[in-house]
């Protein structure tokens, strides 16, 4: 199957081109690398001994969209592209629905002249916002709280009426949660440029020595230890996700949400005392005060992935850090000390 992948060069978009490129897809990336690196392409290169054909632009560039979607033709789209920081969603709001919005009507205009009706939605859990009840299901009621999670919410819609517009339409719809770690290789994985955003890859930072220690927001939360709880996912689970929803689209039009997770709730410090055990270093950490937005717990129901796309996480927290320390011990500035030969 040929499969345009937007965003493929970014954290979860690379990861998932191992696995099409293992599964014997032709992919074509579309990325423009603002988030991301070549060099994450090259070690797909490296793991897979397949060419990747890249087309460097900018999803909000509809003319490069379109001739680059009539030309490869794709029969299906999986579209990661996409800004993704909360707190920079607020702080320019008009940023992110220019980009996440506008760059997937781009998306799904040049879909329509390649005769392309095929899509699988990279989502995010933060469409859910506040829980009112857990674990999350597809049913939950979506409610955003940050201008980001209503990006994500609107395109969700957005691609439910243009499936409904197509009636040989597939679709679907991934909310993830908390995805973490990279390829057992060690070549590939999450590397933000500055401070990170999410929980692992800051713990990963103090465990090799890039920072002084870990700040915990709060440990007075109802949980098992008072801190807060997250359904992390590793991300070769998550891009397995990303390839069953591709299968499943082959079976006939549809347009499904399906949450990808691991159905279990890991809190700040079990996920500390695991990467302490796969780092055999202590890394130290200061109890901090609760972030205003921050919720005591969030994980998904799986049955849905399960029943339907067949499909289950495999890896747990233990294996999570593992392949997160053999990734950080080897880079230890991320992409930014290794080249993309």
């Amino acid at each position: 199957m040929k499969v345009l992948v937007t965003g493929g060069a970014g954290y979860i978009g690379s990861h998932t081109l191992v696995a099409l490129l293992a599964a014997g897809h032709e992919v074509c990336v579309f990325d423009n690398f603002s988030n991301s690196s070549p060099v994450a392409l090259a070690r797909v290169r490296q793991l897979t001994n397949r060419d990747i054909r890249l087309v460097e632009a900018d999803i909000c560039n509809g003319d490069a969209l379109m001739q680059a979607t009539t030309e490869f033709r794709p029969d299906a789209v999986i579209h990661f592209a996409g800004l993704k920081a909360v707190g920079e969603s607020s702080e320019n709001p008009l940023l992110y629905y220019a980009n996440n919005v506008a760059g997937s009507v781009n998306l799904l205009a040049a879909m329509d002249a390649a005769e392309c009706h095929r899509i699988i939605f990279s989502s995010s859990a933060t469409v859910y916002g506040r829980a009112q009840y857990l674990p999350f299901d597809e049913q939950h009621p979506v409610h955003p709280t940050n201008p980001y999670g209503r990006t994500k919410a609107i395109v969700e819609e957005l691609i439910r009426d243009w499936a409904a517009a197509h009636p040989t339409a597939s679709a679907g719809l991934l909310p993830y949660f908390n995805p973490v770690c990279g390829h057992d290789s060690g070549l590939i994985r999450q590397a933000p440029r500055d401070i990170p955003n999410n929980l692992m890859p800051f713990v990963a930072q103090v465990a090799v020595g890039r920072r002084a220690s870990l700040a915990i927001f709060g440990d007075d939360y109802n949980t098992r230890d008072g801190t807060g709880e997250r359904d992390y996912i590793h991300v070769v689970d998550l891009a397995n996700a990303h390839l069953a929803a591709l299968d499943y689209s082959e079976k006939g039009p549809c347009c499904e949400v399906v949450n990808v997770g691991t159905g279990r709730g890991i809190t700040v410090k079990e996920l500390v005392a695991a990467y302490e055990r796969a780092c055999g270093r202590n890394i130290p950490a200061q109890i901090a005060p609760r972030r205003p937005g921050d919720v005591a717990s969030s994980y998904a129901a799986t049955a849905k992935a399960e029943r339907l796309l067949g499909w289950r996480a495999a890896l747990d927290i233990d294996a999570m850090c593992t392949s997160s320390w053999r990734w950080q011990s080897n880079n230890i500035e991320g992409y930014g000390d290794a080249s993309a030969g």
